[in-house]
């Protein structure tokens, strides 16, 4: 704009030039102000928006911190209950050895009374009356070797009566032994029932936090999808404004140029009418000595009257 050549335009031509600038800097910043009012309304419904997206993932962070607790309990619920059920089947498999073992005993005692027919104490009776009899007695030869012949049989059933009984006492030995390990089944499978409930109680806590974060961030989502939509309706206002700024200040520039005319033709003008205005002053002071204030002030100004 610096370029523009004023030398030859008349002060009308330049008032003119100087109110058309004006009316075109008013309308663009008339515009410009119009841009603004529309961005601070869109601003405004985005803010709202962005309080709104903030506020939802807040929460949904709140939740899944709380969800994150549930699922670690229930981890470590589950975690302890792997934990029982490897002893349990360890109890189980000592149980069943504990059965095994007391099934085998019972039949061998079971097999060993039958073979006995009879108590230790019953068949010691027996055995000794009959070996008095046997070493003592003076009976017939038949009747002797009838004798020897059951004192044979007492003294095999007598012996297993013996491995009977003994058996028998590994068996209650074995039954001792085995109840821990048959009670402990029972306390693995109570504490395990309640930790299960525990932990599904977690788990369904766990769920339902996880469903109420994905609902809100599913809100936060269509806010922040709100405010990008916002973002792309407003750019293209956004975009004028830098082009409207940058018309204005080479429309200012220009209406600079055209006033600094005007104002050294008014200063040219101002200059003439004061010269005129001496003219008058000095002939006032020469003919008859009345001056106005004006016409001293002029005077004095141009260094025709001292005091």
């Amino acid at each position: 704009m610096t370029d523009i050549d004023v030398s030859s335009m008349s002060e009308k031509d330049l008032k003119n030039k100087v109110n058309d600038l004006r009316a075109q800097i008013g309308h663009h910043e008339r515009e410009l102000k119009a841009i603004y009012r529309e961005l601070k309304l869109h601003r405004t419904n985005t803010d709202e928006l962005k309080e709104k997206r903030d506020s939802l993932n807040s929460q949904v962070k709140e939740l899944m911190a709380k969800a994150k607790d549930s699922r670690s309990r229930r981890d470590s619920i589950n975690a302890r209950i792997a934990s029982l059920k490897s002893s349990r089947n360890e109890a189980n498999e000592k149980t069943r050895l504990f059965s095994d073992n007391i099934s085998e005993l019972k039949t061998k005692r079971d097999d060993l009374n039958k073979l006995s027919k009879g108590s230790v104490e019953t068949l010691s009776k027996a055995y000794a009356a009959d070996l008095d009899l046997f070493l003592n007695a003076d009976i017939p030869l038949k009747h002797e070797t009838d004798l020897f012949g059951r004192l044979l049989d007492l003294k095999e059933r007598l012996g297993a009566a013996f491995d009977a009984n003994e058996i028998h006492q590994k068996l209650m030995e074995t039954y001792e032994a085995s109840k821990e390990v048959f009670e402990s089944r029972e306390d693995f499978g109570d504490e395990i029932s309640k930790l299960a409930e525990d932990s599904q109680k977690h788990h369904l806590e766990m769920i339902d936090l996880y469903n109420q974060a994905d609902e809100l961030r599913k809100a936060a989502d269509t806010a922040h999808a709100q405010i990008s939509e916002k973002y792309s309706i407003t750019a293209p206002i956004r975009e004028k404004i830098d082009p409207l700024k940058k018309k204005i200040a080479l429309l200012r520039d220009e209406l600079g140029i055209y006033l600094e005319k005007l104002n050294d033709i008014q200063i040219e003008k101002d200059g003439k009418k004061q010269e005129e205005h001496l003219v008058v002053a000095k002939e006032k002071l020469e003919k008859s000595g009345r001056l106005s204030l004006e016409d001293l002030k002029v005077l004095m100004e141009k260094g025709d009257l001292k005091f």
